[in-house]
């Protein structure tokens, strides 16, 4: 009898073993490895990103500074007069200084040289008494003389290139003549004066004592002989009942503003040449504006006091509907009294000396005070380079140059994220709106209608992606049959390649004037089509099992797709009858009147069905994945078990597969949000 032999025994020491046991050894410690610092160096790259970024974003909130340049040696100075006004041309090359002498001197700012030196003409026997311009960035200067007339001029820089080098001519001109124009007839000396021209027109305002006078300027040119021709209109005003300090005119030239007393504004309407208001602009008895200037665009004013105090005021409606000087909001720069404020020519920052000798460096909207620092040793005339990088101030005698560096003034976490009183609002807004064709122009920075709009999109396409997506997912790998599933799951997915750029453009030009037409057959859409399914279904279990079994296990859903569509073509063929019967012929206006809802044409449903096509195809394509990848062996001793197919799916496959599928729903709401 053959006896079996025992079974060869493997030796597992052999040479070969142990090598191929070392090999596998080093393979897994190098897998391990790799990973991990693959791993790590994800997170550090992700780390590395979020650092960059504050990097990058850390600048917006810094702060500006200041660097002193040389004195200027300026010998002309001696008995050049008293300085009035001092500008800065636009390449920080040349300044202009105008005394109460009726002189205008242009001077080298790098070495503080003479360059040009223009005597006004005045009248004999007359001196300047006070010195005004139009809003900042506009070159117009009005002088007020000591015989109740008035001197317009402009200065202008002209850049030539003689033998490829720069060269820069000032000049100075007389858009409405060099003759001096009457504001008083009775020839007192203009205290305080103003100009604001919209280049054919000029009006302007002055003040002798408590006395107001405005006049406007109508200039013409004679076709045939060329001859220039004033005609001067005086427009009469309620009087002030105190001692002006400062007077202006908004650009528009509807507002004369007429700073008086020791804190009060009186506003007038020069449309209807009558008062709109007086107002009180202290709360404290025992302070007065010290100073105050126009803001770009003209439209706030800042004012000073003697307690060191900057408060921005603009007209604005009350909730009344009347227009009113509103007080927006304060700026506290030390205890000293305010000496001089000015305005940048390009943003809605200004700058501000006090008596002290402090510089302070602010931005109305943001609400910033971005630099206080001590330049000087007293009071002193100050002037702003139109790029806001220059900084000249004339005080005890001497030119003082100073570097402003400035870079984003604008930027701030109330500006950002909180109600902003903006110009032309009557209240604090969040608005988003960061260009402008014109330099006057605020910038409105709040990201919270951003990220308000941002979130509300995502919301509204994920309420409609998200259970069609995961509901055809489940369907797709769970119940269609594979031959069906070959051809859908590829024709979603190439949804995913259709950008979104085309997705918007599509609902904006077409999408969104369809939906607006025909609102009552989208709206019934969610009734009739749940209904129309639960019918169909109902229906085709009634059929005979002879017309059942004649299609395929799997291939149920595709018997949905005319139900689906032939409801769709009910509710929307329906839409202008029930518009007519519920909603009186317009649902849009309807929504207005009776729900008091604004219907905008471009809103959040538009928004929702355009960006759920976007989604779905990326929420579909990795929780099919997902659901299908459950093995099978769960789901057949699921049903070995007794449970039913969809105790199954509910009980099983979706829980084994939630993960995925809860990765395919952040995976969309990322694309939503991008």
């Amino acid at each position: 009898m053959n006896q079996s032999s025992p079974p060869e025994r493997i030796d597992f020491n052999t040479p070969a073993m142990v090598r191929k046991r070392r090999v596998r050894a080093f393979k897994d410690r190098l897998t391990h490895w790799y990973v991990a610092v693959g791993g790590l160096a994800v997170l550090a790259a992700i780390t590395l990103i979020f650092f960059y970024l504050a990097y990058v974003v850390a600048p917006l909130f810094k702060g500006a500074s200041l660097t002193a340049e040389p004195e200027l040696s300026a010998a002309w100075m001696q008995g050049a007069g008293k300085p009035l006004m001092i500008t800065i041309e636009e390449q920080n090359l040349i300044g202009m200084r105008i005394s109460d002498k009726g002189e205008v001197i242009f001077f080298n700012i790098k070495d503080g040289a003479e360059l040009q030196r223009i005597a006004l003409p005045l009248p004999p026997g007359v001196s300047v008494a006070s010195i005004g311009k139009d809003q900042p960035g506009a070159p117009l200067i009005a002088l007020g003389l000591s015989n109740g007339q008035v001197l317009v001029f402009r200065h202008s820089y002209l850049t030539t290139y003689p033998n490829d080098q720069k060269t820069i001519t000032p000049s100075v001109a007389w858009p409405f003549g060099e003759t001096p124009l009457v504001l008083d007839e009775g020839g007192r000396a203009v205290e305080h004066v103003t100009v604001s021209s919209d280049g054919e027109s000029l009006k302007l305002a002055g003040s002798t004592g408590t006395q107001l006078h405005v006049v406007s300027v109508e200039q013409k040119e004679n076709l045939m002989t060329g001859e220039m021709t004033r005609e001067q209109t005086r427009i009469e005003l309620p009087q002030t009942s105190a001692a002006v300090k400062a007077i202006y005119i908004d650009p528009r030239q509807q507002w004369l503003y007429v700073i008086n007393g020791r804190a009060q504004a009186d506003v007038f309407s020069l449309r209807d040449r009558a008062l709109n208001g007086r107002y009180k602009l202290l709360e404290d008895g025992n302070a007065e504006i010290t100073a105050s200037a126009q803001l770009v665009g003209g439209i706030s004013l800042i004012i000073g006091n003697s307690r060191g105090g900057l408060a921005q005021w603009f007209m604005a409606r009350d909730t009344d509907g009347e227009q009113r000087f509103m007080h927006i909001r304060d700026f506290k720069m030390g205890s000293a009294p305010i000496d001089q404020i000015k305005a940048e020519q390009r943003r809605k920052g200004f700058i501000a000396l006090d008596t002290a000798g402090r510089l302070g460096v602010f931005h109305s909207t943001a609400h910033r005070m971005l630099l206080v620092e001590k330049v000087a040793d007293g009071p002193g005339i100050l002037a702003l380079s139109p790029r806001a990088n220059q900084l000249l101030i004339e005080s005890g005698g001497k030119l003082l140059p100073l570097a402003l560096d400035n870079p984003h003034p604008e930027v701030s976490w109330s500006s950002l994220w909180g109600k902003v009183w903006y110009e032309n609002y009557d209240e604090p807004k969040y608005i988003w709106q960061s260009t402008a064709s014109n330099s006057d122009f605020e910038p409105k920075l709040s990201l919270a209608p951003l990220t308000y709009g941002t979130l509300k999109a995502a919301f509204y396409a994920m309420l409609l992606a998200a259970p069609l997506a995961v509901a055809a997912a489940i369907y797709t790998a769970y119940f269609m049959a594979p031959g069906m599933r070959r051809k859908v799951k590829p024709v979603i997915e190439l949804m995913e390649a259709m950008p979104t750029v085309i997705l918007g453009f599509f609902a904006g030009l077409f999408l969104a004037p369809y939906l607006e037409a025909h609102l009552p057959g989208i709206f019934s859409l969610l009734l009739p089509t749940p209904i129309g399914i639960l019918l169909a279904g109902f229906f085709w279990t009634r059929l005979p099992d002879a017309i059942r079994l004649r299609v395929p296990d799997g291939w149920e859903g595709a018997i949905l797709i005319p139900v689906v569509l032939l409801v769709g073509w009910f509710s929307l063929s329906m839409s202008p009858h029930l518009e007519s019967w519920f909603f009186g012929g317009n649902m849009s206006m309807w929504i207005r009147e009776e729900l008091g809802i604004t219907y905008d044409q471009r809103n959040a449903l538009v928004v929702g069905i355009a960006m759920g096509f976007a989604v779905i195809p990326n929420i579909y394509s990795i929780a099919e994945d997902a659901v299908f990848s459950v093995p099978r062996s769960l789901t057949l001793g699921s049903l070995a078990l007794g449970a039913t197919p969809w105790q199954t799916l509910t009980r099983v496959v979706i829980l084994t597969a939630s993960p995925g599928i809860f990765s395919a729903l952040m995976i969309g709401m990322g694309r939503a949000v991008g």
